[in-house]
């Protein structure tokens, strides 16, 4: 069995009530629930801190759990939702599917739930990198970039670009070395995700504001499985816009 969660706040900064958007007649929560049904899951639910989220996706005849409000992450969330689904037993991973990404593939959530598929070998954490393209990407600190081992295991992640070239213009730096980003699909085995919400924030993570640090520094191993296909996260009104552009409407 693999269950697929999603967590869906009303909450948000730039974006107030951001997974009832509509885009093209369907809410944003919605086509993130459709894209993820298409994929190689037993079940999808939504995890939301807010009645009105959990009605509109039951509405449309999703399934829904009502969360606390106060979590510190999206990963306390998720846990707390796998525990009102009864903790279900015989579940091979729990994919985190984020609920701001309307066009996600289920191709991309396929290459994580794969690396599952054999007791013997499957990772306690996986999540998903992409070739870095342009320099924009490179330099953004808003795409974590991420170095990985020859067992292509997460050594770290960083908003800036991982490796430094010494002696060569940052504008070179493409041209000279193949860099990584960061998704932020996840997948985890449940133990281990229970043993994620115990960790207390670490250094290294309230430097970057990446929660993957915190796992890192406490001896976890993330795998990495590589995708070419792009990620399209929804933040702020302009990125509405343009995913509306993007279907047509």
């Amino acid at each position: 069995m693999v269950i697929g969660l999603i967590p869906a706040r009303f909450a948000s900064t730039r974006l107030p009530g951001k997974p009832l958007v509509d885009l093209g007649g369907m809410s944003m929560i919605q086509r993130v629930v459709a894209q993820a049904r298409q994929a190689n899951l037993t079940r999808v639910v939504v995890a939301t801190d807010d009645e009105r989220i959990r009605q509109h996706v039951q509405d449309f005849g999703g399934e829904a759990v009502l969360t606390r409000p106060d979590h510190p992450s999206g990963t306390d969330r998720l846990w707390e939702a796998f525990q009102q689904l009864g903790s279900p037993t015989g579940v091979r991973c729990i994919v985190n599917i984020q609920g701001d990404e309307p066009f996600i593939h289920p191709a991309q959530i396929n290459a994580l739930v794969d690396l599952f598929a054999d007791e013997a070998t499957a990772p306690g954490i996986a999540t998903l990198v992409k070739p870095v393209v342009s320099e924009e990407e490179l330099f953004s600190p808003h795409l974590p970039k991420v170095v990985l081992d020859q067992q292509n295991h997460a050594l770290y992640f960083s908003r800036h670009p991982l490796p430094y070239q010494r002696g060569r213009a940052p504008a070179e730096w493409l041209a000279h070395h193949r860099y990584l980003r960061h998704l932020g699909l996840y997948a985890y085995q449940p133990a281990v995700l229970e043993q994620l919400t115990r960790l207390p924030v670490s250094a290294l993570e309230a430097a970057e504001s990446l929660e993957q640090l915190r796992w890192l520094e406490a001896g976890f191993r993330i795998r990495c499985a590589e995708t070419g296909l792009d990620a399209f996260g929804i933040d702020t009104p302009e990125d509405v816009a343009k995913a509306r552009a993007r279907l047509g409407v």
